[in-house]
């Protein structure tokens, strides 16, 4: 075969398809998830700290390390099966536990010194238990009652009849959410493992969905104040100085893009992620059990609000931001027009002084030229006045002589200067 290049990552990307298998679950099965995050800048966390944190869990039950640099992680530890994730901003823990947990809790099977120094906070944590269908439809609705709260379950039928999964999604006394994948008897291993991938994912999401909406509180707080300032300032538009009203404008505007600035990853982020709830609930596709509500309505009644809610506080700041930007630019086109108003009076003042000062230029010339020739004609008397004896002339004679001519020659020469001059 001829040799081509490959580009540089084309296995690393090929492969990354095929990096997080589902997990593979029987029936009896209970898998114990958590998700860890850093309570802020979470995205721009010290990965290598959330990777030594996993080396040192694999460590304690003497298990292989993933390579260097690694996102994600498969193994053993315990004898119980363990996935490891590192996403955008959290990382997650599933333990795969063939049975009933032991105590009834499940965390209880990690070292206590290393949950207790876990770099992070606990985002959601879950018991999902992976029990048989019962043939017998009131002890399916026996098992539904005792185990969760009635008013908030959802219960679906979930991939064609292949199980049936329930969830109140409330935490309970041991600080967990709790599931259920109720099994039907010729599910597979794979199929089981993909449908607790999912309910995995739809708490883990949701949970990070709802910071969001936490956010999208506080901004609404400040917004409230924001916009009777920016409202106020507006209605001083008309009377008071654009100046005056554009410098106190601009501080506001300032506190906007700032608020702006702040919100924005967690508003795109929880626009990211409620859609993968949604997308994740729709691929189970569900069907009604019992009269039951589903996941999808539980999250339409419950949870879709309060993403209405946070899009809802986004489009106000992003309206109140146009706002503040439209009131800024017209305050400084106000502002741009009395200046230009303001320099072309100025303009004409100093074309009037201008003008001004042309005409005392001229009298003064004026009167330099009489100046001028008055000295000039002395100077004139005394130089010629030896000669104009021989001829007989009076020294007073003489001077009227010359003062014809010693003005026009005067004349000229000012002439000439101001005519080189302009």
């Amino acid at each position: 075969m001829t040799a081509i290049t490959d580009h540089q990552d084309r296995y690393a990307l090929t492969n990354e398809l095929h990096a997080r298998p589902f997990p593979t679950l029987g029936t009896g099965a209970t898998a114990l998830y958590l998700a860890v995050k850093r309570p802020a800048d979470a995205a721009r966390r010290d990965r290598q700290a959330d990777l030594d944190h996993l080396l040192a869990l694999l460590d304690h039950f003497g298990a292989d390390h993933p390579r260097p640099g690694a996102t994600h992680y498969s193994g053993r530890i315990g004898g119980h099966g363990i996935k490891w994730e590192s996403h955008t901003e959290f990382v997650s823990y599933t333990l795969f536990v063939e049975g009933k947990v032991p105590d009834g809790d499940g965390f209880g099977l990690f070292p206590e010194k290393w949950l207790k120094e876990m770099p992070g906070v606990r985002l959601t944590s879950a018991m999902i238990r992976v029990v048989e269908k019962p043939q017998d439809k009131a002890k399916l609705a026996r098992i539904l009652k005792e185990d969760f709260v009635p008013e908030s379950l959802a219960v679906s039928n979930v991939l064609d009849g292949a199980a049936i999964i329930a969830g109140d999604f409330r935490i309970d006394a041991r600080g967990q959410m709790n599931f259920q994948v109720i099994s039907a008897a010729q599910t597979g291993s794979q199929r089981i493992g993909r449908i607790v991938q999912r309910l995995c994912e739809i708490e883990t999401y949701k949970a990070m969905s709802m910071l969001g909406y936490r956010r999208a509180k506080d901004v609404q707080r400040q917004l409230g104040n924001i916009d009777m300032r920016l409202n106020r300032l507006i209605d001083r538009m008309n009377g008071a100085e654009p100046e005056a009203v554009l410098a106190a404008l601009l501080p506001l505007t300032a506190e906007l893009e700032a608020l702006s600035a702040q919100s924005a990853f967690r508003f795109s982020g929880t626009r990211a992620y409620s859609s993968l709830v949604a997308d994740r609930i729709m691929v189970l596709r569900e069907r009604r059990v019992g009269g039951r509500q589903t996941f999808e309505e539980f999250m339409a009644r419950r949870f879709e609000p309060t993403m209405r809610t946070s899009e809802a506080v986004e489009a106000q700041l992003q309206n109140i931001s146009a706002r503040a930007f439209r009131a800024a630019e017209l305050l400084r086109t106000r502002v741009e027009v009395e200046r230009s108003a303001q320099n072309q009076q100025l303009l004409e003042s100093m074309d009037r002084r201008a003008d001004q000062q042309l005409h005392l230029q001229k009298t003064v010339e004026g009167l330099s030229v009489v100046a001028i020739s008055y000295y000039a004609v002395n100077l004139a008397t005394y130089a010629v006045y030896p000669l104009a004896k021989f001829a007989g002339l009076s020294k007073a004679t003489l001077t009227a002589l010359l003062i014809p001519p010693v003005i026009g020659a005067v004349w000229l020469t000012v002439r000439r200067i101001r005519n080189a001059f302009h």
